[in-house]
């Protein structure tokens, strides 16, 4: 069986990438568990050392997700699984409105035709996204029954994404789902164009010796959840039997609403634990990024994801350890 994923040189892709081929093996849609033979990332670029570390069942294929032509060449690798991970995020979408349309709409458009030309049974896992909600009427604490007002193109192209995937898999098309994912942290590197980038940069940063600049309050509060435990659930939702998804196939991921201030003060614990001199923390506030980040939820309610066996971190602290482990190598 060969699973593809979508936007697979970033860095969700590959740690997505990394769980699977560590399992050996995946129950789509709740069947038998059939061996995984090859993980197929696809992405418009990759890192110097994108999925070469995993070895010899990963093939790397370079190409954009708004040209059908190569969208429709994914499938001469007959994925059973894909995750379509693929899109443009919340900052560059704001700033290319057309781009975003193209990339996260029309991507997703053509992939799920190409799955549905190839087979229906394809299991499609959509990466959707709390940026859905929006909105003055808005609860801080969202969950599956609250109405969707993106404030954001990037919003708007998800929540348009999460229709498609309910309408395929209405049709017989393809067996679709999709996760509504909170702010996933601790995403190692530069920071990418996401508004809710400062959630991880608050973290590695300061773990590197260097200070960083908030660009939002220290009260500003965020969905949280661990990137080891974000692509468990992912798989958790594509092993999920049809018969326990009910006719709406999208599903708020759990998550742990965190003020930055406290997750600051977890990072000092660790740090003061391992000896790790921390570099400075200060607020410099952006006000684009604040408008962005403030008309997003802080907290979800996910009652359907953790009854199909999705679970949150047990701690900041945790995922910190888990990173420090990760990628400094401590």
């Amino acid at each position: 069986m060969n699973v593809l994923i979508t936007g697979g040189g970033g860095f969700l892709g590959g740690q997505l990438a990394r769980e699977i081929l560590s399992r050996a093996a995946l129950a789509p849609a709740g069947g038998l568990k059939v061996a995984v033979d090859r993980v197929v990332l696809a992405d418009f670029a990759f890192g110097r050392a994108t999925g070469e570390e995993l070895g010899p069942r990963i093939l790397r294929v370079k190409g954009d997700m708004g040209d059908s032509s190569f969208v429709d060449s994914l499938q001469t690798h007959s994925p059973r699984v894909v995750f379509h991970m693929a899109a443009m995020v919340s900052g560059d979408g704001e700033r290319d409105f057309a781009g975003c349309w193209r990339s996260n709409v029309e991507g997703t458009r053509y992939l799920l035709e190409a799955c549905r030309r190839s087979d229906p049974r394809t299991v499609v896992v959509f990466a959707s996204s709390l940026a859905v909600f929006g909105g003055s009427e808005m609860p801080k604490v969202v969950s599956d029954r609250t109405k969707p007002l993106p404030q954001t193109t990037y919003g708007i192209t998800k929540l348009v994404g999460e229709l498609m995937i309910n309408d395929y898999s209405r049709k017989g098309f393809i067996d679709g789902r999709a996760a509504r994912l909170p702010t996933i942290f601790i995403r190692p590197g530069n920071a990418n164009a996401a508004a809710s980038s400062f959630a991880s940069g608050v973290f590695r940063v300061p773990l590197d010796g260097q200070p960083f600049l908030l660009p939002v309050r220290f009260t500003q509060g965020v969905p949280l959840l661990g990137y080891r435990r974000a692509v468990r659930n992912l798989v958790c939702l594509a092993e999920a039997p049809a018969s326990a998804l009910n006719d709406d196939r999208v599903v708020t991921m759990p998550s742990t609403r965190y003020e930055v201030g406290e997750m600051v003060a977890e990072l000092t614990k660790v740090a003061s634990r391992r000896g790790i001199k921390l570099g400075s923390i200060s607020e410099s506030p952006d006000e684009a990024v604040i408008r962005i980040v403030s008309a997003w939820p802080e907290g979800t309610q996910a009652d359907a994801a953790r009854a199909l066996g999705m679970q949150t971190d047990s701690s900041v602290q945790e995922v910190i350890e888990d990173y420090i482990t990760d990628f400094l190598h401590l």
